[in-house]
């Protein structure tokens, strides 16, 4: 273990940054370096502090052999010359580790079929290094306790259970080796989707031919790039994080939430001109065939549906569409009857050049924007009231009055606002007017709960229509989760290629978490990926060290006993846990198994 130090210059100043770093001797007697403790900038005696505990700590690595084991109290037999006698009441608990969750993901790995496609495609380094052994690292930790490559390689790897489960060091998880891997997997993007889509047809049955496409943004952690070629650009941020450079997210997903295929595009990217591209996209990985596409207002243009209803197939779709839309048909609509499709949800159809629209009403979804709108319009009056009493500038009364629109932007349309003449840096009271647009709010009461879908599919039953169209929540859940509970933002890469790696290894622990789902739903309905994996992710494994009469020490690696609800869990998906592993001899770290 020794001090590593990184000169930097920061406003034409050099910095010097301290870590703390030990050489691991992996397979091959290979070295790898850990980052163990990273100090920052650190004074001389700072320094020698370190040095000094440094030379404590380090002790010389010894050989290791093999021997037949028995107990301290009890006498060896004659016939077992090479034998050892271990101290039975001296044992002791090292290294407790995480190991259900890493199993649990090892499991849906192979069953996916993932290790055996990406060895074939990534193969092994001549130094070594199982290039889908680095890959099933990054991807376990994306789906786990995702977080940047460099918390997984100061701390992450060794918390796990993943070397065990692999039967790697920490080679595999060294710093360079985690980049390294990144810059091997977008060649194989375009196979790893259909590979993909076969075996969740093959495994699960399941179909392609409704499809759900929506965008979403993430944002970066850096400085706007001076290059207009790169994708990190501003633009609209679903994040609410406008200040911050960002690349958008294409998704097309299945209505059981299985991920088909994704796009990264630049961060101004407008969302009607994505969806010709994509439309291409499927139609080369996956051939012609007739498709229906669910998507969002905002996203189709009228020429690209002009194109999807002229191809041949035709491309089947429907999409909800934009306000000024519902107020053109407004008036045609207000003569057609309502139609129950189900409880609490009416339709009205209106057949207009080749496409259907349907006008939709859900008695739930009135009460749900109503109480939105009431509670936002209740706490703007409020806030409006105790401007009216504040005495204030009229550039602070502007000020205050612009936070208050930004905040309660969808109640502020329903207001109407008279200004007080301006008096300049004069403080009084604020003494403007306000009051309500009923108009506007009946207009608005209207329109809650109801939206207009239009689609080219003019035979299908409207209630199918409708349930259709709701599926689009798995999209929106997909996005929840990639930001979630694979937490893709924010991305800390500069390098463009990386940016798109790191997408592709959110991709491949979303679709585990996907495929987790799905047997949930089959096995363990109302259960949730993110709580299965908390359960089994409290399965810890230990280092259990038996101390011999001779110095060495007998090593047993454990996983702890999974507890009743573990056990059912297990049980409900049809999971067995492995055997425990045979024990292991040291002399001081080099580990070798017994003989049987």
């Amino acid at each position: 273990m020794f001090l590593r130090s990184t000169k930097r210059w920061k406003d034409g100043k050099a910095h010097h940054y301290w870590s703390l770093v030990e050489n691991r001797r992996g397979r091959g007697g290979r070295v790898v370096q850990h980052t163990a403790l990273y100090l920052g900038e650190i004074n001389d005696s700072q320094k020698k502090q370190w040095i000094r505990a440094i030379e404590v700590f380090d002790e010389d690595v010894g050989g290791s052999e093999q021997m037949k084991l028995f107990a301290a109290e009890r006498a060896m037999p004659e016939s077992m010359p090479e034998g050892v006698r271990v101290r039975l009441k001296d044992f002791a608990l090292h290294r407790p580790r995480q190991w259900g969750g890493c199993w649990l993901f090892r499991e849906v790995w192979s069953e996916l079929g993932l290790d055996e496609f990406w060895r074939e495609r990534l193969g092994i380094s001549r130094e070594g290094t199982d290039w889908e052994h680095v890959l099933e690292v990054l991807s376990c930790y994306r789906l786990l306790d995702p977080g940047s490559e460099w918390r997984l390689h100061r701390s992450w790897f060794d918390q796990s259970a993943m070397g065990d489960l692999l039967g790697e060091d920490f080679s595999v998880a060294a710093k360079d080796t985690l980049y390294r891997c990144l810059d091997r997997l977008l060649d194989h993007k375009e196979e790893l989707f259909g590979f993909l889509r076969q075996r969740w047809s093959d495994l699960f049955g399941v179909k392609f031919e409704v499809l759900l496409y929506d965008l979403t943004s993430t944002y970066f952690e850096s400085d706007p790039q001076e290059n207009e070629a790169d994708m990190r650009r501003f633009g609209y941020s679903r994040d609410k994080r406008g200040d911050c450079v960002q690349i958008v997210i294409a998704l097309v997903v299945t209505p059981e939430g299985f991920p088909l295929a994704y796009e990264v595009m630049p961060g101004n990217t407008a969302d009607k001109t994505t969806l010709r591209g994509f439309l291409e996209k499927i139609e080369t990985l996956h051939g012609k065939a007739q498709r229906i596409w669910v998507m969002d207002r905002g996203i189709p243009t009228e020429e690209v549906l002009a194109e999807m209803r002229q191809s041949d197939p035709p491309v089947h779709y429907l999409v909800g569409t934009p306000k000024g839309r519902l107020s053109k048909l407004e008036a045609e609509l207000a003569e057609r009857p309502w139609e129950t499709v189900r409880e609490g949800v009416s339709v009205k159809l209106l057949p207009q050049e080749g496409e259907l629209y349907v006008f939709a009403r859900s008695r739930d979804r009135v009460h749900k924007e109503r109480s939105m709108r009431q509670r936002q319009l209740k706490a703007l009056w409020k806030r409006l009231q105790q401007l009216h009493e504040m005495e204030l500038s009229h550039r602070e009364l502007l000020l205050k009055l612009g936070e208050a629109r930004g905040k309660y932007r969808a109640a502020w349309r329903l207001i109407e606002m008279e200004m007080p003449e301006d008096k300049g840096s004069v403080k009084k009271k604020a003494g403007f007017a306000f009051g309500l647009n009923r108009k506007k709010l009946r207009e608005i009461r209207r329109r809650e709960g109801r939206y207009l879908l239009r689609s080219n599919l003019c035979e299908h039953d409207p209630a199918l229509l409708w349930k259709m169209y709701m599926l689009l929540a798995q999209i929106e859940e997909a996005f929840k989760n990639l930001k979630g509970d694979l937490a893709v933002r924010p991305i800390f890469h500069q390098d463009e290629d990386r940016i798109e790696a790191h997408i592709l290894v959110a991709f491949l622990a979303y679709g585990l978490h996907a495929t987790l789902r799905h047997k949930l739903r089959l096995k363990a309905p109302g259960l949730t990926p993110r709580s299965l994996l908390e359960q089994l992710c409290a399965i810890q494994m230990l280092d259990v060290h038996f101390p011999t009469t001779d110095g060495r020490t007998l090593v047993f690696q454990r996983y702890t006993a999974p507890n009743k609800l573990q056990k059912l869990l297990l049980a409900q998906l049809d999971l067995e846990l492995p055997l425990q592993s045979p024990p292991r001899i040291t002399s001081k770290r080099n580990l070798e198994p017994l003989s049987p």
